[in-house]
């Protein structure tokens, strides 16, 4: 097949198991909820500050426009550090502690995902870092949960646009102490939106095994759970992911790639680790947009994700964080088509790898597949 068009791509049913509600804002939301805060936002251009004048405390009250915001989050992010990456989410965090902010946000996010043809996400969230002003973690979710819903009507009632499930998962920040707490919360939640658990923040000095208690427990209760790990940090991090903590997928997982060797004739060599990934069909949520933002890869050419899946891991697509990338999943699929001319055969390969691979119960994960993505792919003559 030829190389599909951006509108063809765009039209593409897409499945999206790796996105962070704090950073998919819209830039325009971001300044609306901060003037009812009172939340101080960057003010004059990205590249003439650095890291140290960034905090709120001596930044002026003069802001950007929605534009110049929307370009400042995606030039503080293209860093290649995800240290100085994560610093973004001081402002996107800063303006949802309050259920009205977050529902707005999440209703948003739907809107959103809906419009770039997105039938299927699972958006992922810290509950503890929306508490500063007073809310408690089951009002940070009860608050998700009514945004997305509300979302997931409008989505449905559009005559322009296509129905779209929407899930939530809940992460613990792996620098924090509150990771058993957070696996107990989305327990609690589990019947009403929430289908898994995450940690997340830097992974250099907190390594998954850190939060070991939270995942044994979650394993007790027949609960679904992936794990940040092989982004910033290397094979370590996915091994504790993996053998210790027992991750069903791998957030990003990109540094799989440092277990492989390819010699000069093109023939690749699997590692015990990266042969076992393979072997048990561990997925991959991958994001080439943030991981050379943060500098997991080089580019979206040099990026593992095409040495990966041509051995045939079970690869996904992700966005992470649309704002600070300036990107979607049919952003994503556009570079990789042009980056590796993968055809809609290819799409359609990683939308059922991803789907398959969903917190869903099998039988809804089938619907999806089955009345969905397959019907929506051929249509367009894939398949």
């Amino acid at each position: 097949m030829s190389e599909p068009t951006r509108d063809e791509i765009l039209r593409a049913p897409k499945v999206l198991l790796h996105d962070h509600l704090d950073g998919g804002l819209r830039p325009q939301t971001v300044l609306e909820l901060a003037d009812a805060v009172g939340h101080v936002l960057p003010a004059g251009d990205a590249q003439t500050l650095d890291a140290q004048t960034l905090d709120a405390q001596t930044l002026e009250a003069q802001t950007l426009d929605a534009e110049g915001l929307g370009r400042w989050f995606a030039e503080s992010a293209d860093s290649g550090s995800l240290v100085r990456y994560l610093e973004t989410f001081e402002h996107t965090v800063g303006v949802m502690q309050t259920e009205e902010a977050i529902e707005r946000v999440a209703r948003e996010c739907v809107a959103d995902l809906a419009a770039d043809g997105v039938v299927y996400a699972e958006i992922r969230y810290a509950p503890e870092q929306h508490v500063s002003r007073g809310l408690t973690l089951d009002q940070v979710v009860g608050a998700v949960r009514s945004g997305f819903e509300a979302g997931m009507v409008d989505a449905a009632q559009d005559p322009q646009g296509s129905p779209i499930v929407v899930r939530q998962l809940l992460t613990a920040m792996r620098h924090q102490a509150r990771s058993r707490e957070i696996a107990e919360l989305s327990v609690a939640w589990r019947d009403a939106g929430v289908v898994g658990f995450d940690i997340a923040g830097a992974e250099a000095g907190f390594p998954p095994t850190r939060h070991l208690d939270a995942f044994e427990y979650l394993q007790r209760q027949n609960s679904h759970f992936t794990i940040h790990a092989g982004e910033a940090f290397g094979l370590p991090s996915i091994w504790e992911a993996i053998q210790w903590c027992g991750a069903d997928r791998l957030g990003h997982g990109v540094r799989i790639v440092d277990d492989i060797t390819v010699d000069e004739d093109g023939q690749a060599h699997l590692g015990r680790l990266a042969a076992y990934v393979r072997d048990k069909r561990i997925p991959l949520e991958l994001a080439p947009a943030s991981n050379v933002q943060t500098g997991a890869a080089p580019s979206i050419a040099e990026h593992p994700i095409g040495l990966l899946t041509d051995l045939r891991f079970r690869v996904t697509v992700n966005t992470d964080n649309r704002l600070m990338s300036q990107t979607s999943m049919t952003d994503e699929m556009t570079a990789l088509v042009e980056a590796f001319g993968y055809d809609l055969d290819r799409l359609r390969w990683f939308t059922i790898n991803a789907m398959k691979s969903a917190f869903l119960p099998f039988d809804e994960r089938l619907a999806i597949i089955d009345e969905v993505v397959k019907p929506g792919y051929a249509a367009l003559g894939a398949g």
